[in-house]
């Protein structure tokens, strides 16, 4: 069982059908208990209504809270989301809230030297204290740890500073394909119309393991320094995308951490990430047996 930390964000996404948990890190650390590992959220909440409801949502979605921050000071993270017609949402996030504030003490400290896989994005980096605390976090874990920069790009949340330390951080990076030249262009490097490329000019210039790319229902690109892996992802009928992509993090990480190839890797990754955008939210109710059929023998691989 993989320590998993999923490390920022804490919010409400305040859906047109009522308001969800989410952000990044609590979806992430729910498909990453999902999937058997002791999954952990570290973030901050306010001493509020919404902030005793988060931390009671984590606790029956099964995932620990102890590293789950009380903030007396600004009120819990929310994000306003609007759905389009393909199910895709637009989000807006509020500023200057308590996830803002995540401060380093030694319960993360202590966190990070457990961890074995850690996940971050660039939307809770927005502003100190928290860009700090994170970046601390990140350095302080073991040398095996596997370090995943979910890209995320949000509204105007985020600079080549911001960027250029989450890559230079990471095992691995996991960016969008309507991210990855705003990505490169944002660091000042060139970008082209060959996606392969970009891709591959992000692994050389930042020397991290591995490069991947999401595509949405057209699947994912998987590119590491001597082997590569493409899916065409799968079909379904979209409910909506909220958490599809943490989805497909928590999987990667997982398949990845436990050794197995690249095209196993994106054939997991893929299928839970579809699974979620056919169901409402970011963290539908699975059994163990639903997560078993719907993975089949790469779960079974991944477990031994």
């Amino acid at each position: 069982m993989a320590v998993v930390v999923g490390i920022g964000e804490l919010l409400w996404d305040l859906l047109p059908g009522g308001k969800q948990l989410g952000g990044a890190p609590s979806n992430f650390a729910y498909i990453s208990s999902v999937l058997g590992n002791r999954a952990l959220v570290a973030s901050r909440v306010g001493d509020d209504p919404l902030g005793v409801e988060a931390v009671k949502r984590l606790e029956s979605l099964g995932l620990e809270t102890g590293s789950v921050q009380i903030d007396k000071a600004h009120r819990t993270g929310t994000v306003d989301v609007t759905i389009d017609d393909s199910g895709h949402p637009d989000f807006r996030v509020a500023a200057n809230v308590a996830w803002d504030f995540l401060e380093w003490n030694d319960g993360l400290r202590n966190l990070a030297t457990e961890a074995d896989i850690v996940c971050f994005g660039s939307l809770a980096q927005r502003q100190e204290p928290s860009r700090s605390t994170i970046h601390q976090f990140v350095r302080a874990t073991r040398e095996r740890c596997l370090r995943i920069f979910d890209v995320n790009l949000r509204q105007s949340y985020y600079d080549a500073i911001i960027l250029k330390t989450g890559l230079a951080l990471a095992t691995v990076v996991k960016v969008n394909d309507e991210e990855l030249p705003v990505l490169l262009a944002t660091c000042g490097l060139p970008t082209s119309n060959d996606e392969t490329s970009d891709a591959e000019l992000l692994l050389e210039h930042f020397g991290m393991e591995l490069v991947c790319v999401t595509r949405g229902q057209k699947g994912s690109l998987l590119l590491g320094k001597e082997k590569r892996s493409e899916h065409p992802g799968f079909r379904v009928h979209v409910a909506d995308t909220v958490g599809a992509g943490d989805a497909f993090t928590a999987t990667f990480a997982h398949f990845y951490h436990a050794g197995q190839s690249l095209d196993i890797i994106n054939e997991a990754a893929n299928r839970m990430a579809s699974w979620v955008a056919s169901q409402k939210g970011a963290t539908p109710a699975a059994t163990s047996e639903q997560i078993a059929e719907l993975l089949g023998v790469q779960q079974a691989s991944a477990n031994g």
